[in-house]
């Protein structure tokens, strides 16, 4: 094995780090922010802090089910910009608008029609009445202002990926440091009540949020219009909304998968932390203060994953199916390499990060263990993501189906509820196991990119 095959040249690290930086600068700020928001609302108690984290557990479905929804248009939007065809960009923007209100409508229902049931089904575990109450209260409270969030969200869905996939990533990047400066500034007056404004507690951290949203909406939609010269793929782009039917086929064809998938890995995410509060409000809390870090650290492979997406994509688009190999090798190195220094800097910090919640000893000593033990897996995530991106940027989004969610659903959600009905483990051992089983994710992983079933050029006619 020769280990020049890893590594780029300083014009590939150039590339690389045109694409990923400014989308892991977004993702970082925005994650960061909700790091102080949810450490702001911590302030107010463990219950108000629980009820958010519950409710962002059913918002993550959703965002990830938009996503998912995007995702399959994104990899034709990516190959026809590639293959150096505009129009073909813009036919994808003009489904992702069609998807996009068909999303936003079906999960606008669900989550007003259903929250309630859903809300409680976390609230299932050890502790006392009053508390549960407590929490039910503030995770309604968080949720009735969040869904009107969701219309800024999408839209911003739309344009910017679409922004992303013809290589432009740092008009988005800017509108999501604003939206986030915004968010926290706002959190610290609406939540705690500053320059005479009443005291909104978590209402306030939600209606920050949604103004946040409302703002970076505002600017990605704005920039796309008036950067016209740049962005070609807007020029009469609403002279209408009919997307040729061959082409709706394919993305059908290759996006459905994708959107199926992100719904039931992130319904499947929920599912498990749903299994973990079975032992006790305690691990609601827990879960929620190490899932916030986790989202701080890994930052760096999610968004060197998106550059697998669009770089491979832009290849594969243009036919050049040994580069796509090879670039995708040298991607999927430094992904790694990346996970496993980021890991460690987690790790290190794992009992400094609970300490600044105002919670329990308990839950903070819990937190801890959690973050030490994601921090461990943050080098397998790396890969998984990597690998993930790969075959969706080839179309082999039926394969990303089984690597993904039908993986959690057979293997990690069984495995968790099993252990958590039937057996006595401590939570400790019990999380472990669960991320333990990731292992054989990532061999699936090896398997698919060795026989190089992604790569393929899905826009050549």
């Amino acid at each position: 094995m020769n280990l020049k095959n890893f590594f780029g040249d300083r014009k590939f690290y150039k590339t690389v780090f045109a694409v990923a930086v400014p989308i892991m600068i977004q993702n970082g700020i925005t994650n960061f922010v909700a790091l102080l928001d949810n450490i702001m609302v911590g302030q107010l108690g463990t219950e108000q802090m629980s009820g958010t984290a519950v409710t962002n557990q059913l918002l993550f479905v959703y965002n990830l089910c938009v996503f998912g929804l995007l995702a399959g248009p994104g990899i034709f939007g990516a190959q026809f910009y590639g293959k150096g065809s505009n129009e073909g960009v813009r036919q994808v923007f003009r489904f992702k608008i069609i998807i996009g209100a068909i999303a936003l409508f079906g999960g606008a229902a669900i989550l007003s029609l259903f929250g309630d049931g859903l809300i409680n089904s976390y609230l299932t575990g050890d502790g006392q009445e009053g508390d549960r109450a407590l929490i039910f209260a503030s995770a309604k409270e968080y949720l009735n202002i969040m869904l009107i969030g969701l219309i800024p969200f999408t839209v911003s869905q739309i344009y910017a990926s679409t922004l992303r996939e013809t290589g432009c990533t740092v008009p988005p990047m800017y509108a999501g440091m604003g939206a986030v400066l915004i968010n926290l500034l706002l959190d610290w007056v609406l939540i705690f009540g500053r320059f005479g404004l009443p005291e909104m507690g978590v209402r306030g951290a939600a209606l920050a949020t949604v103004i946040a949203r409302f703002a970076e909406c505002g600017a990605v939609v704005i920039y796309t219009h008036a950067s016209r010269g740049k962005n070609e793929f807007i020029k009469g782009a609403y002279k209408s909304l009919a997307v040729p039917l061959g082409l709706v086929k394919k993305i059908i064809i290759s996006g459905l998968p994708l959107a199926v998938n992100e719904f039931f890995w992130s319904s499947g995410m929920a599912k498990l932390n749903q299994c973990y509060s079975q032992r006790g409000l305690e691990v609601v809390a827990a879960t929620n203060i190490s899932s916030t870090i986790l989202n701080i650290f890994n930052v760096v492979y999610i968004a060197l994953g998106s550059a697998v997406g669009i770089i491979v994509g832009q290849i594969l688009g243009s036919g050049d199916m040994k580069k796509a190999r090879d670039t995708d090798t040298k991607l999927i190195a430094f992904s790694i390499a990346a996970g496993a220094f980021t890991g460690l800097i987690m790790a290190a910090f794992a009992g400094v990060f609970p300490e600044l919640y105002n919670t329990t000893d308990e839950v903070k000593a819990l937190a801890g263990y959690f973050i030490r033990i994601l921090a461990l897996f943050i080098p397998l995530h790396a890969f998984m993501n990597a690998a993930y991106f790969t075959l969706r940027s080839g179309g082999q989004t039926f394969i990303t189906l089984l690597f993904d969610s039908v993986f959690m659903w057979v293997v990690s959600v069984p495995t968790a509820l099993l252990l958590v009905t039937y057996t006595g483990l401590d939570i400790k051992a019990v999380y472990f196991i669960c991320q333990s089983v990731d292992i054989i994710k990532v061999a699936m992983g090896i398997v698919f990119l060795k026989k190089g079933v992604w790569l393929k050029n899905i826009v050549g006619d």
